[in-house]
């Protein structure tokens, strides 16, 4: 499996199991806890040549679609969680 497409598939199952999951840009060499063994572990990672390169796109469909149903899953819960929602019953389906 490629490593990039293996790292998608643990964040999205992570997510399911309800982890709150934020990816950030970090500025290099700025004293952030972790980001100097992230930097060590990827030229270690670079310098396998024992690792299978993929450069495997995800669709701007896929994204699009998986983004929109994360959208109406998101908002049924908060839908269904609010207390003022009995008063909008006659408005909305």
């Amino acid at each position: 499996m490629y490593i990039i497409e293996e790292i998608r598939r643990k964040l999205i199952g992570m997510k399911n199991t309800r982890w709150k999951i934020t990816l950030r840009w970090v500025k290099a060499h700025a004293g952030i806890k972790g980001n100097e063994l992230a930097d060590t572990l990827t030229k270690k990672a670079a310098k396998d040549e024992t690792m299978i390169e993929s450069y495997k796109r995800v669709p701007k469909s896929v994204v699009a679609r998986e983004l929109k149903e994360e959208s109406i899953r998101k908002w049924q819960r908060e839908w269904t969680q609010t207390t003022k929602r009995k008063n909008d019953e006659g408005v909305f389906p």
